[in-house]
């Protein structure tokens, strides 16, 4: 095999085509490559510490509603003993009051029994005194006297 001047020529042009890419076309060609790994790996390194921050952001979300969910449960507590302690107030303040009613009944019953007695020994005094003044007016007559006997104790029930 010969080497001849069309052999001589492509190689000729083959390294100034060579020469070419690597002068002008490589560098821009890899300053572009390099700007892109740049990019990627900066994305990778916003997006891990957008994930970071998001974990913490989600802890500190659980730890406030952490904190919400007692101090709700503490206001239900303090509610419900606050609604304890007014139910036994109301339970105290209506015994009071029905022991209060109780003694007034008592009360107003004894008044009405001591007016009763003295009606009663109004009633009997006069009763007495009519019979009395009867027996003394009429004859000393023993059927008498046991007629009116009969007749006041028949007034009197």
């Amino acid at each position: 095999m010969s080497i001849n001047a069309t052999l001589i020529g492509q190689m000729i042009t083959f390294a100034l085509l060579v020469w070419f890419t690597m002068k002008y076309i490589w560098p821009p060609l890899f300053d572009s490559l390099e700007e892109r790994k740049k990019k990627i790996a900066d994305g990778l390194a916003a997006a891990e510490k957008g994930q970071e921050s998001m974990q913490l952001a989600e802890k500190k979300a659980k730890g406030v509603l952490k904190e919400a969910k007692e101090q709700s449960s503490e206001i239900v507590n303090l509610a419900q003993k606050r609604a304890n302690e007014l139910v036994e107030a109301s339970k105290d303040t209506a015994k009071k009051e029905g022991e209060r009613l109780i003694q007034v009944a008592k009360a107003q019953i004894e008044q009405e029994r001591q007016q009763a007695k003295e009606t009663l020994r109004k009633e009997v005094s006069a009763l007495a005194l009519q019979a009395a003044e009867q027996i003394l007016s009429a004859e000393i007559d023993k059927t008498k006297h046991q007629d009116l006997l009969s007749k006041i104790s028949n007034q009197l029930g």
